[in-house]
């Protein structure tokens, strides 16, 4: 029987199959998943922000997308995956409140989600779909066994990319 790991905010776990993924409530939040297609090692990712340099003294390097993704790709290859092989998928980045009049640096969702795609492309894991901005929230669930990568939102379909 095959389990359901739980992800939470600021989080990152390693998933082997025939287990699953999930983390919930990625609003303006970006969820990375990662896998090796041969060893179906996966991980998940729940980042809040996209930077650490601007914080000092560090706590909690799975809040950021910087830091995240690199840990979540080390115990990945710790765990037997192949770091040539890597492969992603992301959702989230969204605009949870409306900036009228405001900062664009409010908006962390969009600045998320560039961060991820920018340090993923420094890594050279290529990113094989994304779901992510609009204004609504989501909550995902992925398969390292067959790649599929399940988002679910609140009066949405469900989604398979």
């Amino acid at each position: 029987m095959s389990e359901m790991i739980k992800v939470g905010m600021a989080d990152l776990k390693l998933c082997i199959s025939p287990n699953a993924i999930t983390t919930l409530g990625l609003g303006s939040c970006v969820g990375i998943a990662i896998r090796d297609p041969i060893t179906k090692i996966g991980g998940l990712a729940h980042i809040m922000l996209p930077d650490s340099t601007k914080i000092s003294n560090n706590q909690c390097i799975a809040k950021f997308a910087d830091t995240g993704i690199a840990e979540l790709v080390r115990i990945m290859v710790e765990a037997g995956a192949s770091r040539n092989r890597l492969v992603a998928k992301i959702a989230g980045g969204a605009q949870m409140f409306a900036l009228q009049g405001k900062s664009e640096t409010i908006a962390v969702g969009a600045r998320n989600a560039e961060a991820v795609v920018k340090i993923l492309g420094e890594m050279k894991i290529p990113i094989l779909a994304r779901d992510t901005g609009d204004s609504y929230g989501r909550t995902v669930e992925f398969f390292p066994e067959t790649g599929d990568f399940i988002i679910k939102a609140v009066g949405k379909d469900i989604k398979k990319i």
